[in-house]
């Protein structure tokens, strides 16, 4: 695997468009009054605004503060998406993978990207690149993470009602042709996610954020099993 990570966006600030022709920055102006003390704050941001795709707690610090701050919380798992033909879907991953404070994501296959979708959030989100699905593995076996395949494939377990690893690596295929043979014959397990329309398939990058939210029900959410042999018998 190359440790460097994929380059990142030229820009860091965030334009919301509503309709055709109006778009708004978003985001805060100048630090009104004295500036606050510590090294975490940007002197360039307190001074000019912060226009980022930031959380208010998160507003006028440097970039690389972020990320300390956020290394500091990340959760265990792990997602790697193929990249054979540029998956226009990737950016949307990494975005919702910063949002669900997801470890790390893999790219598998091309280096290269489209970044629009991530909407600068790859900035924070640490991005890895593994040239093919061996490197993957190794990778994982080196770091004691299990592959977990998402995909709706014949055989697959419903992601409902299957137990997911703490420590996870949530793969997902491209969108069309879906898990690559050579993937789904190194997951421990391939989950499927339940679906009650006419279409095939969904949106890879919906599929993404479906999976790490039941990760993130399962091992930040998950309810604490009563102990019973201490409960008092009415």
């Amino acid at each position: 695997m190359s440790e460097q990570p994929v380059p990142e966006a030229d820009s860091d600030t965030t334009t919301i468009t509503s309709g055709e022709d109006e778009a708004r920055e978003v985001g805060v102006g100048p630090w009104p009054g004295p500036w606050p003390d510590g090294d975490h704050y940007d002197p360039e941001l307190l001074a000019h605004g912060d226009r980022r795709n930031v959380v208010d707690h998160y507003r006028y610090w440097r970039r690389e503060a972020i990320v300390a701050d956020l290394d500091m919380v990340r959760h265990d798992f792990h997602v790697a998406v193929e990249n054979w033909s540029h998956d226009f879907n990737i950016g949307s991953v990494v975005r919702t993978a910063n949002a669900f404070g997801c470890a790390a994501v893999h790219i598998v296959g091309k280096r290269r990207w489209n970044r629009r979708g991530a909407m600068v959030t790859d900035r924070y989100q640490h991005v890895h690149h593994h040239p093919d699905t061996a490197s993957l593995v190794a990778w994982a076996g080196e770091h004691d993470l299990t592959l977990i395949g998402v995909d709706n494939l014949p055989g697959a377990v419903p992601l409902e009602t299957h137990p997911l690893p703490r420590n996870a690596v949530l793969v997902f295929g491209q969108e069309g042709p879906g898990l690559s043979e050579e993937v789904r014959q190194v997951c421990a397990a391939v989950l499927s996610i339940a679906q009650f329309g006419s279409t095939r398939s969904i949106n890879a990058g919906a599929a993404a954020a479906i999976a790490m939210h039941a990760w993130v029900r399962a091992h930040v959410f998950a309810q604490p099993v009563p102990d019973t042999a201490t409960t008092p018998t009415p």
